[in-house]
């Protein structure tokens, strides 16, 4: 994202986002996509189970990102992507160049802890 800062908004509105941590399970190539992405599949602990997801984080292998804890937002709705049932949002941050460096979870957190 390009510019400055975006416009406030109350509690309500941030505390209304589900974010939780998960770990990676599956990543698989997704040569369907129109921008180069991967297919992940998430575990995000026994309260909400295993989610798909296609991130264009192609910047890391494969082997980097299976059994990485991640960040996940989980209650935008579902995208279609090339047909692909893409269901929580991995958070990572962005750089000038278009480059997501995927968000640190520190070890010992468990899937499905929530963010705030």
């Amino acid at each position: 994202m390009e510019g400055g800062r975006k416009p406030d908004v109350d509690a309500g509105g941030f505390f209304a986002l589900d974010l939780r941590v998960g770990r990676v399970v599956a990543v698989e190539a997704f040569p369907e996509a129109r921008k180069p992405a991967w297919k992940l599949t998430v575990d995000f602990g026994p309260a909400v189970g295993t989610l798909r997801t296609s991130a264009q984080i192609t910047n890391y292998d494969r082997a980097e990102i299976l059994d990485r804890l991640v960040v996940g937002a989980i209650n935008l709705g579902t995208k279609r992507i090339a047909g692909f049932p893409s269901e929580f949002l991995v958070l990572g941050a962005i750089e000038p160049d278009g480059t997501v460096r995927l968000l640190r979870v520190e070890d010992g957190v468990e899937p499905g802890a929530t963010v705030a």
